[in-house]
């Protein structure tokens, strides 16, 4: 296989991976605290990251305060975007919740333009507006069907896009494994302060398996998107992003018996169709070569 084929099938196993967890999460969501969840999925998180780190080397890289900020940055980002996201799929169909999480790419390259003035076309501006027309077909504020969980997606989606940024800033010779193993450490405290004030409730075998299979699946998410954005071109990986979307359609309806509405699967047709086209006009901007992250 070449190495977009392999990319893209690495990005479609991360996308996969990543809607399992969250159908696992959603899963304990019915009976298990909020804290108690993020705590346990936070340790088994940072201590494979940990020993990952420790096996590529990179454990006692020293940062420059430029990037230390970035990464403090980072870490806030990644607290506020866990406790929206999963406050939100706990109460909102997991389809709908993932099409939202779609507008990924549109928001990140609309920040980038008015923050970092990376150079952006009006033909992507009116991609992104018609992307964010997708975005309030799903949400469909002031309609019986808005709720608080509502602006929770869209909430994790802003902290994402901050997320991205800061990464986007970081020096190319930063670590990836390192930058996410500090922000795990980070939501892992955040988890920790917020557990103390929980009342836990007992899990039974059950609920551990799920924990198990969300911890699993965040593991497999992660070693696959990292690989992915290594082996093919970025422009050719990236699309494949939006295959989560498929995942959480399947998942939804036979785990939940949740099926989108017409309007719900046209707006998150709109946000996927401008997300691509969004991402195809970025590699013709780039122009031709490979276009591959650096290997650190």
């Amino acid at each position: 296989m070449t190495p977009n084929t392999q990319g893209a099938i690495l990005m479609s196993l991360s996308m996969a991976a990543f809607a399992i967890n969250d159908t696992f999460v959603k899963l304990m969501g019915t009976h298990l605290p909020f804290f108690q969840i993020l705590l346990l999925r936070s340790l088994g998180t940072v201590a494979f990251l940990g020993v990952l780190l420790m096996v590529t080397g990179h454990f006692r890289y020293r940062y420059a305060r430029s990037d230390l900020a970035l990464v403090g940055l980072r870490s806030v980002a990644e607290i506020g975007a866990a406790a929206a996201f999963i406050n939100a799929l706990f109460h909102l169909p997991l389809a709908n919740l993932t099409a939202i999480i779609q507008a990924l790419p549109l928001t990140v390259t609309l920040a980038a333009a008015l923050f970092l003035r990376e150079p952006v076309g009006w033909r992507r501006f009116v991609a992104i507006g018609i992307g964010f027309a997708g975005v309030m077909l799903i949400v469909r504020p002031g309609t019986e069907g808005f709720s608080l969980y509502s602006v929770y997606a869209l909430l994790a989606v802003a902290c994402v896009t901050v997320r991205d940024l800061a990464a986007r800033r970081l020096s190319a010779a930063v670590p990836s494994v390192s930058v996410a193993f500090l922000t795990s450490c980070a939501v892992l405290a955040f988890a920790a302060a917020g557990a103390l004030g929980t009342d836990w409730v007992p899990m039974v075998p059950r609920d551990w398996f799920w924990m198990a299979g969300s911890v699993g699946a965040i593991i497999i998410g992660y070693l696959a998107s990292v690989m992915a954005m290594r082996r093919g071109e970025i422009g050719v990986v990236t699309q494949f992003r939006y295959s989560a979307l498929l995942v959480a359609l399947i998942l939804g309806y036979l785990v939940f018996g949740d099926w989108p509405d017409r309007v719900t699967m046209a707006g998150a047709a709109l946000i996927v169709a401008t997300g691509l086209f969004t991402l195809w006009r970025e590699r013709q901007a780039r122009g031709p070569g490979p276009g591959r992250q650096s290997a650190t």
